[in-house]
């Protein structure tokens, strides 16, 4: 088996709303039975047998590609991983298949792709070595906790999933963006975009923090920085013994020491302080570690910290009591678990030393062995959640504190006897103000109930109603689709709405173009959703950036699909039919929010079958009234727009509007009919998002078809007194679309130039010509830049081929044929031709250079 080609699917596909691994692979004939290799699916068993029985859905015969998926998927399964979703599906041709299989990380979904195929080739004896099961299955698990967000940013994650809030990650740390464009919010692991550096650095700075809560009426424990060991002890004596030590700027309970009796004890304090800079010394709280965890303005959890510690039995010394604590499942070596493995560093042996003990020590039953004074989690420590019996003065000093120091998720330590008491009444208080804070001891305690600190995250960031959407419109189809982009774009700016788009000439930010190039992809879809400006977007979505990637985004407010028709692109990446075709543009119908429209063309039958797929609500449009599945959407009272006499009409129940075609320039008083479906889907999408028919009506009336608001799409220019329309048309439909224009067109002479790319099927190509003949007087056929995989000349082998075809038939008109190699002189040879009143079609190859020259030569 040959892997021919491997992508990840990043967001809905034609096969999953799903993130997935796509494999190509090809099989030769005995691979794509495996009955046809005796012994070895009872080797594949063998070597793994969580694979199964290794039997298709379907029945039909099972191949190395459906092994490839089988092992692929339960790997992951068998690391941990939640997926479900696996398929292996034969194409067109003979021994290829795409296998597709759900990760939730793309590192680790490769990693599994990879382990099948090991798994295959040792089972073929075609490996080296032989296939551990168990430790590829542990490298997976440690892959996908490495890869995945940790518990803290990843519970506010799934907090913000359960609101229908978009996310995406990125970087391959806790940085996460929520929402899109204008609406979008962004957290890195517990503290939020809104968190100032001002704000972080008073939480670092602990002598500061002390002085501002000390004003907020907050009580601390006194005591200040000191220089000097003998400053430290001299703070001591002021404060009075017992003492704490730390670092002014610090955290995770790095260099703290705490209980400080001795000058002995403050010394080694001292030390281990200054590594990180200047030190702290305060009076010793006596009491209890607590932390409390404000998120806004509210008391979101509180939990009583304990120090890492075993509990002796008299059997075991205290390095394998640690050993048998860290068995617990909840500790791990980071942060991916709820609780963090015990470590016997130096701090910890020098506990020990202060309790008469070492690590071959044998605790006697019972006794407790603290092995840090800190209570961090990062250092081992555990906790208890207490957040039910805070009471309410101490939870209204940790709001104050958090708020003194500017912290929107804000980390409050408290050392007292009680948080069920006031500070005031014990003695106890603030020590510390953490950004940043860790969750985990909220989110899964080692005792009591887990608190729901994402959900509050979340709450905080987006109001009650704000899923952080801002409306996303879809345009994808045959033909129109940058010109209905186009439109609908102009419409939103019209209603004053910052407005992103991409399509196949760049990505424009409120009319601005940021990006030149074919931006139809997933990826200009997200950096236009990325855009904190953004107030809505319009992304036109071809058939190339679903099948190689998925979509950009998880769904959309409005899908439009403009027509299928004979079809584009045919024969490229397994998709031969029109039929095929469709069900890759209907990837963006099936991903309409259920509050959303799909916006479809009654007239096209591929395009009007969508209408089942979409769990929205359906617009469909037409040029006929009357058209059969128009008029029954109609007679449901749904909405409906269609041209009636010189007007498009929009209808819902007995709502009804018209917009004259007169007052719409794009459509020449409704000549160009092709423009005219176009006018009507935007007229559709922008009703579907809210816009008020008066916005549409003056958005229409203002948007003009010229080659700088829409290049390549029907632009007309005046050159010596002759009419030249320089258009994109690339396919048989829009070159009928074309014709029938040109025809309506009054001319004198009819002059075509055109090309055509290489990477289309040779009867897509012939065809083109033979349609046009009919047309056109004269003919000049060029050889475009990018040849895209054909050899010299064949594409204008082909074209004349189409003409040729054509010759005998009745209405054929070409009475002069030429071929001229490069698009620039195959104008000029154009122009040279015309005379006053003559018409001359360009369809254009190179967009910008070819309209530019076309421009030149007007001037002159």
């Amino acid at each position: 088996m040959e892997i021919l080609r491997i992508r990840a699917l990043r967001g809905p596909n034609l096969w999953s709303r799903k993130t997935a691994m796509l494999v190509t692979v090809h099989c030769t004939p005995e691979e794509c039975d495996l009955t046809r290799l005796p012994g070895l699916a009872s080797r594949l068993r063998a070597l793994f047998p969580a694979i199964g029985t290794l039997t298709t859905e379907d029945g039909s015969p099972t191949s190395l590609a459906h092994v490839l998926q089988f092992a692929a998927a339960v790997l992951q399964q068998e690391a941990g991983v939640a997926i479900g979703f696996a398929r292996t599906v034969p194409t067109s041709e003979a021994g290829v298949y795409q296998v597709v299989v759900e990760y939730r990380e793309e590192a680790v979904g490769r990693q599994a792709i990879d382990a099948a195929l090991a798994l295959i080739q040792a089972a073929s004896g075609q490996a080296q070595t032989t296939f551990d099961g168990a430790a590829i299955i542990n490298g997976l698990r440690e892959l996908d906790e490495h890869e995945r967000l940790g518990p803290s940013t990843g519970s506010i994650a799934q907090a913000a999933l359960a609101r229908g809030i978009p996310l995406r990650r990125l970087t391959r740390g806790s940085l996460v963006q929520f929402g899109w464009g204008s609406r979008q919010r962004r957290i890195q692991a517990a503290e939020v975009d809104a968190t100032s550096t001002v704000a972080e650095s008073i939480a670092q700075d602990k002598e500061l923090t002390k002085k501002l809560l000390l004003a907020a009426g907050v009580p601390v424990p006194l005591g200040r920085p000191v220089a000097s060991l003998d400053e430290a002890w001299q703070v001591a004596q002021e404060v009075g013994l017992p003492v704490v030590a730390k670092p002014q700027d610090g955290n995770q309970g790095k260099g703290v020491t705490v209980n400080i009796q001795t000058r002995a004890e403050l010394e080694a304090a001292y030390r281990a302080a200054e590594k990180y800079g200047v030190v702290m010394v305060e009076k010793y709280l006596p009491g209890q570690d607590y932390r409390l965890l404000v998120v806004g303005s509210r008391l979101a959890a509180a939990a009583r910290r304990e120090p890492p510690q075993v509990i002796g039995d008299g059997q075991h010394s205290v390095r394998e009591l640690v050993d048998i604590v860290n068995l617990d499942p909840r500790r791990s070596d980071g942060h991916a678990t709820s609780l963090t493995r015990i470590r016997l560093d130096d701090i910890a042996l020098g506990q020990l030393q202060l309790q008469g003990l070492t690590p071959e020590s044998v605790p006697e039953p019972g006794r407790k062995v603290v092995l840090r004074h800190n209570a961090n989690l990062s250092t081992g420590g555990s906790a208890t959640d207490v957040t039910d019996s805070v009471h309410p003065a101490v939870a209204a000093s940790a709001v104050a504190a958090a708020q003194m120091v500017g912290l929107d998720i804000c980390g409050v330590d408290v050392v007292c006897e009680s948080v069920e008491r006031p500070l005031e009444e014990q003695a106890g208080g603030v020590v510390e103000v953490n950004a940043a804070p860790g969750l985990r001891m909220h989110l899964a305690p080692s005792f009591g109930q887990p608190r729901p600190i994402g959900k509050y995250v979340v709450d905080m960031l987006f109001e009650k109603g704000n899923d952080g959407r801002i409306p996303l419109i879809s345009v994808t189809g045959t033909n129109g689709k940058t010109t209905t982009a186009r439109l609908i774009a102009h419409l939103l700016m019209a209603h004053g709405l910052t407005t992103g788009m991409t399509n196949t000439d760049g990505i424009y930010i409120n009319g601005r173009q940021i990006e030149s190039g074919d931006c139809s992809g997933p990826r200009s879809a997200r950096n236009v959703l990325f855009h904190p400006l953004v107030d809505a977007a319009v992304l036109e979505v071809a058939r190339g950036g679903i099948l190689r990637e998925g979509l950009g985004f998880d769904q959309s407010q409005v899908a439009v699909v403009t027509n299928i028709g004979e079809g584009d692109h045919l024969g490229l990446n397994y998709i031969d039919t029109v039929q095929e075709l469709a069900q890759v543009k209907a990837v963006t119908v099936r991903n309409v929010s259920p509050k959303g429209h799909a916006v479809l063309n009654a007239e096209d039958p591929l395009v009007a079958a969508m209408a089942s797929a979409t769990p929205g609500q359906v617009i469909y449009f037409a040029m006929d009234k009357h058209h059969p599945i128009l008029a029954a959407h109609r007679s449901q009272g749904r909405r409906s727009v269609f041209v009636e006499g010189d007007a498009i009409v929009a209808t819902e129940g007995a709502w009804r509007d018209s917009i004259p075609l007169a007052e719409i320039p794009i459509t020449q008083h409704g000549r160009i009919g092709f423009q005219v479906q176009n006018v009507m889907a935007a007229v559709a999408a922008a009703w579907a998002v809210g816009l008020p028919a008066q916005t549409i009506r003056r958005g229409l009336a203002s948007f003009v078809n010229d080659s700088d608001n829409a290049p390549g799409r029907f632009n007309t220019l005046q050159i010596n007194g002759a009419t030249v329309v320089a258009d994109y048309g690339h396919n048989p439909d829009a070159m009928r679309a074309l014709v029938q224009v040109v025809q309506a067109t009054p001319a004198g002479k009819r002059v075509l130039v055109i090309s055509a790319a290489g990477d289309r099927r040779d009867e897509d190509i012939r065809a083109q010509t033979s349609i046009l003949a009919t047309a056109f007087d004269e003919a000049i056929l060029y050889q475009d830049a990018a040849q895209r995989g054909r050899a010299h000349g064949e594409v204008l082998a082909l074209l004349r081929e189409g003409f040729e075809r054509m010759r005998d038939q009745p209405g054929y008109r070409i009475g002069h044929l030429e071929e001229i190699h490069g698009e620039m002189q195959a104008i000029d040879a154009a122009i040279a031709r015309l005379q006053p009143g003559d018409f001359c079609l360009v369809l254009i190859d190179q967009v910008e250079q070819a309209l530019a020259h076309l421009r030149r030569l007007a001037a002159l």
